[in-house]
């Protein structure tokens, strides 16, 4: 099946802009969320701890396990990471396009279709494996031995 120009725009090239796009907007919202959580629970800690507050070392606890869990998700999932990569290759792929549709260089020639698919499917195949290897890096554990 040959596509034609507008076929690929709607089907692929509009396709992952937005699928991209999502993802960055959802991993920002993430990410940002667990950090409110971090900041807000600890800038409660020495409030409490200079309050004499019925049952403030387990509302202390508490809220230092509540960090800790926050922290830990954010680095599990790459919430940063993902948001700034998905960003950027949404933006790329936009870049493209518009170069395309404006007819700039390289798309100023005959074969300016087959230059889009190429450039647009090796930008998705390097964001591919970039999202492999950001999944795959596992932080380093400064307790391992």
């Amino acid at each position: 099946m040959q596509m034609n120009d507008s076929e690929y725009f709607q089907q692929r090239l509009d396709d992952q802009i937005n699928w991209y796009s999502d993802k960055s907007s959802l991993c920002k919202s993430r990410y940002g969320g667990l950090r409110i959580v971090e900041i807000v629970a600890a800038a409660i800690i020495p409030l409490l701890s200079g309050m004499n507050v019925e049952y403030g070392n387990w509302i202390i606890g508490s809220l230092g396990m509540l960090i800790a869990i926050a922290a830990a998700t954010g680095n599990l999932f790459k919430y940063h990471e993902n948001w700034m990569q998905y960003r950027a290759t949404s933006e790329a792929l936009k870049h493209e396009k518009f170069m395309f549709l404006g007819r700039t260089a390289p798309y100023d020639g005959d074969n300016r279709f087959p230059v889009l698919v190429q450039r647009v499917e090796g930008l998705i195949s390097k964001e591919n494996s970039t999202w492999t290897l950001t999944v795959k890096s596992e932080p380093k554990d400064v307790n391992k031995v």
